[in-house]
């Protein structure tokens, strides 16, 4: 029915005014520039920076350790605040979904690679992580058509524990620490491998759900 001039707005069944379809309709795209994504390229961009200071000096020399620890420390900073900045402000983007994943993996694997090649990190670690981090990416997008799978607790523990194992074993900690480096490490390896198997398991039933 037409409202007639000069007559109040429609309200909705609770009083408030209903919304405007127009405005809504209206409403601007997320701009592809915004603090969220430059936060992601920044990561991308440290991590080359992060490798160059790593092997100065055969990567030996404590102060040049420290300043690779300072980059990577920063640059897994920023994959804290990316996302939070992205889902609390409205800044979600097709680039974001896409660059941030591989920024993650990036970063991760130049340290795990890194680390091998100055031979104090086993490369069966760097190898399985690696394949489980890959692995499970294409996995998310291969069924990205049928649904999204969720960052399982599993998953979230095993960020923490690669980035803390790597963040000691960038330092030029003394030898007493190594153990303590390695069974991190160890932990890490363990829950990688059961939160990509639990992740395999979310994408079979997403599927399956979608195909029935």
């Amino acid at each position: 029915m037409t409202q007639p001039p000069g007559s109040p707005a429609p309200s909705s069944a609770d009083g408030s005014a209903a919304p405007d379809a127009g405005a809504v309709a209206a409403r601007p795209p997320v701009p592809l520039v915004n603090i969220a994504n430059a936060l992601t390229v920044a990561r991308l961009v440290l991590v080359p920076v992060f490798l160059g200071v790593l092997f100065v000096d055969g990567g030996h020399v404590p102060y040049w350790r420290w300043v690779a620890f300072v980059v990577f420390a920063v640059a897994s900073l920023t994959d804290s605040f990316d996302g939070e900045f992205a889902r609390r402000w409205g800044l979600v983007t097709d680039f974001g979904k896409i660059a941030d994943p591989i920024a993650d993996k990036a970063l991760v694997g130049a340290a795990l690679v890194g680390l091998s090649v100055l031979g104090q990190l086993a490369w069966w670690v760097t190898i399985v992580i690696a394949v489980r981090e890959l692995g499970i990416t294409a996995m998310r997008f291969w069924v990205l058509r049928h649904g999204v799978i969720p960052a399982s607790r599993g998953g979230k523990l095993k960020t923490v524990l690669q980035t803390l194992a790597l963040g000691l074993a960038i330092m030029p900690l003394p030898a007493v620490a190594q153990p303590v480096v390695a069974t991190l490490f160890l932990l890490a390896v363990v829950v990688t491998v059961v939160s990509g198997l639990d992740y395999v398991a979310q994408a079979v039933r997403l599927r399956r759900a979608a195909t029935t």
